[in-house]
């Protein structure tokens, strides 16, 4: 099993120590691409200050990102699983898990990245600020300068079930293709309520997050690996997740799950 991850803008504090060895993280095939995206942002971030905050899409409170864009190459680096600490990441609790559920999470999951493509969760990478989302010069919009080179690298790590919870953003970097698609599943996260005596439905947003990490932790703690996307929807409900099969995949599109919650937290 193979889990997408988008990351979070949320990460942990600069600290002491190694800097990043791009020869070194998972996936060596986007090495190329990784050292062309860092040193622009580099460059970007030692020049014009407010350009590169513009660039960034960085409001006036988060422009000391800036100037830590810049200093990266030198940047102390940690394992990409404590770097990311937003809400996914929280419900996620890597640090938390057991020797042999963490040891599933560093086979299994996938972060996706503006600056680093894809990293696993031991990846040693330094905080930073770049979403996928940017139009990074010279290279342009992330999202479509990865594509090219996720479409090499992607297929030979992707060999059983793909749950991808990705974001739209991230879900542009890199999209399955041919009969990988119809073992690719994405979930959505409904909220159900009774409002004035009948039930309704609503897509969750920022709680959808919360569920996803939670979804992924209970996975790895239960030693769950779920071959196909009808496995997951059986591990998914013995886990005692209400999960539905909103569209079966196709050799075009990917399986649609909903999992449908009635409290968000």
């Amino acid at each position: 099993m193979l889990v997408l991850l988008p990351p979070s803008e949320g990460k942990a504090a600069s600290v002491a120590g190694a800097p990043v060895a791009l020869e070194s993280l998972s996936l060596p095939g986007l090495t190329g691409a990784r050292r062309a995206v860092l040193d622009a942002l580099v460059g970007l971030c030692s020049g014009d200050e407010e350009r590169a905050r513009e660039v960034l899409g960085l409001s006036q409170g988060l422009r000391g990102e800036v100037p830590r864009n810049a200093a990266l190459p030198g940047a102390g680096a940690l394992p990409a699983g404590e770097v990311y600490t937003g809400v996914l990441f929280d419900n996620l609790a890597l640090a938390k898990l057991d020797e042999d559920a963490y040891a599933r999470a560093e086979r299994s999951l996938l972060v996706f990245s503006g600056l680093w493509g894809a990293v696993r969760i031991g990846d040693r990478i330094p905080p930073y600020r770049c979403s996928m989302g940017v139009k990074l010069p010279p290279m342009g919009a992330l999202g479509a300068y990865w594509r090219g080179a996720m479409a090499d690298v992607l297929p030979t790590v992707a060999d059983g079930l793909v749950l991808d919870l990705r974001s739209s953003a991230y879900a542009a970097a890199w999209r399955p293709a041919g009969e990988l698609t119809a073992r690719t599943a994405t979930v959505r996260v409904l909220q159900e309520r009774e409002v004035d005596g009948v039930l309704k439905r609503s897509v969750v947003s920022h709680f959808n997050k919360a569920t996803k990490g939670r979804l992924v932790r209970d996975l790895l703690t239960a030693g769950a690996e779920p071959a196909s996307p009808g496995e997951l929807v059986d591990a998914l409900t013995g886990l005692g997740h209400r999960v539905e099969v909103a569209a079966r995949g196709t050799a075009r599109k990917p399986w649609q799950l909903d999992v449908v919650v009635t409290d968000v937290h």
